[in-house]
């Protein structure tokens, strides 16, 4: 019998550091863990950072879970087969949501003889929710993005508030009581993936009974639908090439995500999320991301030292149109190039909106 950790949140929240924190974590425990990432689009920046810290890696591309479910079946019976885990934690695609009646009652209904589905947890930036609760209160009109976020919320069986760490203490408390108060039926954890603390009382949540598995989401697929639609979804490769005997990985993405931070802010664009590494050489990489308009880059992992060559991926996901989208990285590229003395060759990008989402199944709570 074996586990799985079904996860989701929106975009920039920090799923994939959760993910790669518990895993380690349950591994301290004893526990054979796997993990499945999850994107509308290929080539996934993700993908590659947790390869560098767990074994047992597989991805789910070109859809979210609940329209390729029989890729993450496959995806989880391959793991059990080739690795012999006993838990997979797998990362839904951050626009995703409708998962309890799309992905965790399918597993739980046809392969619950082999399968215990933890609770579904959906994955909280403090910052995105208090910004999207801001306006609410400024009696603004709720965009399709937050509707979005609000049924993440309201279907999850646990609320994990991640970064608590970036607001400060009294503020954390306040927005952990809030989403108890308006999430009844939810258990409301705080914790910092980055620095792993309180990361416990997540792991906790999951050993415990589902408490709002009967949820069932009064959820306008129409409006669902717009509000990926309001996305730009940016995949792309470029190879990189010093102009002397090496250049700066971690300087030249850092460059790139400054500059479409600044293009955004101006732009009124809002950042899912933009994340790009570059993989040196010698097989050293660099990977940072950003999450917001105006905001400077998180640094995720420095790579050690110059390089000649690299390949660099972009991941971005941003409210604007594809053709825009593809500009801005451009012209980010650009400013990247003449900063730290490098040539860069692009593959053409890969830039889309999400299709309409039709899950495989829908299924309604038991006795419904």
């Amino acid at each position: 019998m074996i586990t799985f950790i079904p996860l989701t949140g929106f975009l920039g929240a920090g799923k994939t550091t959760t993910m790669t924190a518990a895993a380690l974590a349950l591994q301290e425990q004893g526990r054979k863990v796997a993990v499945i990432t999850n994107d509308q689009g290929v080539e996934l920046v993700d993908t590659k950072l947790v390869r560098s810290k767990l074994d047992s890696v597989a991805e789910v591309t070109g859809g979210c879970f609940c329209c390729k479910f029989e890729d993450l079946v496959e995806a989880i019976v391959a793991l059990v087969a080739s690795d012999s885990v006993d838990t997979v934690i797998a990362e839904a695609v951050g626009s995703c949501t409708d998962l309890q009646a799309t992905v965790v009652r399918p597993l739980r209904q046809y392969y619950g003889d082999d399968m215990v589905v933890a609770p579904l947890t959906t994955v909280v930036d403090p910052l995105r929710h208090l910004a999207f609760a801001r306006a609410a209160e400024r009696g603004e009109p709720e965009s399709d993005l937050s509707y979005l976020f609000r049924q993440q919320v309201t279907e999850a069986d646990v609320i994990a508030v991640n970064k608590l760490d970036t607001i400060k203490p009294d503020r954390a408390e306040e927005l952990l009581a809030s989403l108890r108060t308006g999430n009844p039926k939810a258990t409301v954890v705080g914790y910092s993936a980055t620095t792993g603390a309180q990361l416990d009382t997540l792991l906790d949540a999951w050993q415990a009974p589902a408490t709002n598995e009967d949820v069932v989401l009064d959820i306008d697929y129409d409006r669902y639908a717009a509000a990926e639609a309001q996305l730009a979804w940016m995949n792309q490769e470029l190879d990189l090439t010093a102009a002397g005997d090496g250049f700066d990985a971690t300087a030249w993405a850092r460059t790139v995500l400054r500059e479409l931070s600044v293009w955004a802010a101006e732009h009124d664009a809002v950042i899912g999320h933009a994340k790009i590494t570059v993989e040196t050489a010698d097989g050293d990489f660099a990977k940072l991301s950003l999450t917001e308009s105006g905001a400077q880059p998180t640094l995720d992992r420095a790579a050690e030292a110059s390089a000649p060559t690299g390949r660099a991926v972009v991941n971005a996901r941003v409210a604007c149109e594809p053709d825009a989208l593809d500009a801005a990285v451009t012209e980010a590229v650009v400013a990247a190039d003449l900063a730290t003395a490098v040539t860069s060759s692009a593959t053409t990008p890969v830039s889309f909106k999400p299709s309409y989402p039709r899950p495989v199944h829908r299924l309604a709570p038991a006795g419904a």
